[in-house]
């Protein structure tokens, strides 16, 4: 009777933290789908197509150093203010694409503030979610980032993201580029029993960073294949809707033996 007490008072618990992450079911066949970097290609040929197929999407936008001297090959601020006003998320990807493990908190909060601080002299609402720039990171950027009262943070990892399993600042994603195609359709499948498909897409086509490459027919095959199928598409903000990120936050202890770097 006492194992059985016991058993009925764990599940109870269980089931009631359960209750709080979640504020309803994560349907099947939900993905997210967030861009980095700002290249100009996000501006140009991503927001009208992703528009087109009535999408929504986050964009983490940086002021990416360009290995060459051609700034047009990044948005400027007036084109990211317009993927604000067409609908879409923007998020922060830190000031200079920095790798946030190797910051001091000061520098951390600086490079992070930037971004939010050229969003507000634009209307643009203050970010609230962030991506690891090259997914690099370490507990204590976790730290800083709850100290700026982020809600998410995106990683790498390839693999479905579980809001009862995964901590809110290690949210798992597959990176696409030109090479990856029968991984990310083999992807899709896995947005099911309550797990969510997060992707990480560059340039489409991404011109200065050719390892992350997305060519702009493999992107609107991506588009299509999730229409088609009746996937709903969505930005990281959107997943309010689903999750409590403050409850999962509390209740979800981060853990880095997972893979996320990839």
């Amino acid at each position: 009777m006492k194992k059985l007490l016991l058993f009925l008072y764990t599940f109870s618990i269980i089931h009631f933290g359960i209750s709080q992450i979640l504020k309803q079911p994560i349907p099947d066949k939900l993905v997210v789908l967030t861009f980095d970097d700002a290249p100009a290609s996000h501006y140009s040929v991503v927001a009208p197509l992703l528009k087109e197929f009535d999408f929504g999407a986050t964009f983490y936008v940086c002021e990416f150093p360009p290995n060459s001297k051609d700034s047009t090959l990044y948005m400027n601020w007036r084109q990211i203010q317009s993927l604000h006003k067409m609908g879409f998320e923007v998020a922060n990807h830190t000031h200079t694409h920095a790798n946030v493990s190797k910051l001091s908190q000061n520098d951390f909060n600086s490079q992070l503030g930037y971004i939010e601080d050229k969003c507000d002299s634009l209307a643009i609402p203050k970010p609230i979610n962030f991506a690891y720039p090259g997914y690099g990171l370490n507990a204590e950027a976790l730290e800083f980032l709850a100290g700026l009262n982020y809600k998410t943070a995106r990683a790498g990892g390839s693999r479905a993201y579980d809001p009862l399993a995964d901590h809110p600042y290690l949210i798992p994603s597959w990176a696409t580029d030109e090479t990856n195609k029968e991984d990310i359709i083999d992807a899709f499948d896995q947005a099911t029993n309550g797990k969510i498909v997060v992707l990480t897409i560059h340039g489409v086509p991404d011109l200065e960073h050719p390892w992350v490459n997305t060519p702009p027919e493999l992107f609107k095959e991506y588009l299509k294949l999730l229409k088609e199928n009746d996937f709903q598409v969505i930005s990281i903000n959107d997943l309010e809707n689903y999750i409590n990120f403050s409850e999962a936050k509390e209740k979800i202890k981060p853990d880095f033996t997972k893979n996320l770097s990839n």
